[in-house]
């Protein structure tokens, strides 16, 4: 008995060893990223920051609020991961019940048409004249409409939507609920584990994404937040460019009194703050027994 007790502390203490070390290894890049955000340029420029900001100093937040750009767009990136995110979880959860009915008419060729729809696509210039013929070019709805249902989310969640019971939705029959009530009464409230992943999934890709903003808007000031981020870099190379050329007087006017890279790591910082404060919310639901004593009593 105390050898088996012996092995369970060792066991707990390499458990806990290797807790840390990957604590470690995935808050470093975080905390390494906001010390850069905070420190000075020279400071950055030497590569003299680890984890600690070396000279503290808020100069680079001050330079990227003070033109108000990555305000603006932080505030559309919110709305597009908002709206796109709603618009994909309706259409996704509301179609991929349907598909895992059995008694859906012709549910075989739905399901392989929407498989079809993995393997080949119209193509960037197709799709962008569609999106022009429509009327939604330069709009909110050329980001989230087109992108409107994921084909491997909604496979995810017709299988997890499939290992339903039956005899939940029976009952309720018996009971006299309709289609729609057994999908937002049961359905839905037994399946927050799937629905919280794919809301997940959905929302980290709205959030990092700029691909579609950069073909689909012309209006500077409905960029999203990544796509501002991409023309910092772009113009940090710029200036980086014009410095090594001689051409310091050039590179200053275009980055001010502090360094593009200063620049780009608030902004990188500021971008992944709200998923660091989402994520905590919807882990818990990764993890959850949703189905367990769904058929107790």
């Amino acid at each position: 008995m105390k050898k088996k007790i012996k092995t369970i502390q060792t066991m707990d203490v390499i458990c806990y060893i290797i807790v840390a070390v990957v604590i470690v290894i995935t808050l470093y890049p975080v905390l390494h990223l906001m010390a850069l955000s905070l420190s000075s340029s020279s400071a950055v420029s030497k590569n003299l920051v680890s984890i600690w900001p070396r000279e503290f100093t808020l100069q680079a937040y001050r330079k990227i609020l003070a033109t108000g750009t990555l305000v603006k767009s932080f505030k559309n990136s919110l709305i597009y991961t908002a709206l796109g995110t709603v618009i994909n979880m309706l259409l996704t959860s509301t179609m991929a019940y349907a598909l895992s009915k059995a008694r859906l008419p012709l549910r075989s060729f739905f399901t392989k048409l929407v498989l079809l729809t993995m393997y080949f696509s119209g193509g960037i210039i197709p799709t962008f004249l569609l999106i022009n013929s429509l009327g939604m070019y330069d709009s909110v709805w050329a980001l989230v409409m087109p992108s409107a249902i994921s084909t491997y989310n909604l496979i995810v969640l017709r299988s997890f939507y499939a290992a339903m019971p039956l005899e939940l939705e029976e009952a309720a029959y018996l009971d006299g609920a309709s289609d729609l009530g057994i999908f937002f009464r049961i359905v839905l409230p037994l399946s927050k584990a799937g629905l919280a992943t794919i809301s997940l999934f959905y929302l980290v890709g709205h959030w990092n994404s700029y691909y579609s903003a950069m073909i689909y808007l012309k209006t500077a000031e409905k960029y999203p937040l990544q796509l501002v981020l991409r023309s910092i870099v772009i113009e940090g190379q710029m200036a980086n460019e014009l410095a090594a050329a001689g051409q310091a007087a050039a590179a200053e006017a275009m980055t001010g009194q502090v360094s593009v890279n200063s620049i780009k790591y608030a902004t990188l910082f500021i971008s992944i703050v709200p998923m660091m404060i989402i994520y905590p919310f919807i882990q818990k639901y990764f993890v959850k027994g949703v189905m367990i004593g769904s058929l107790k009593g």
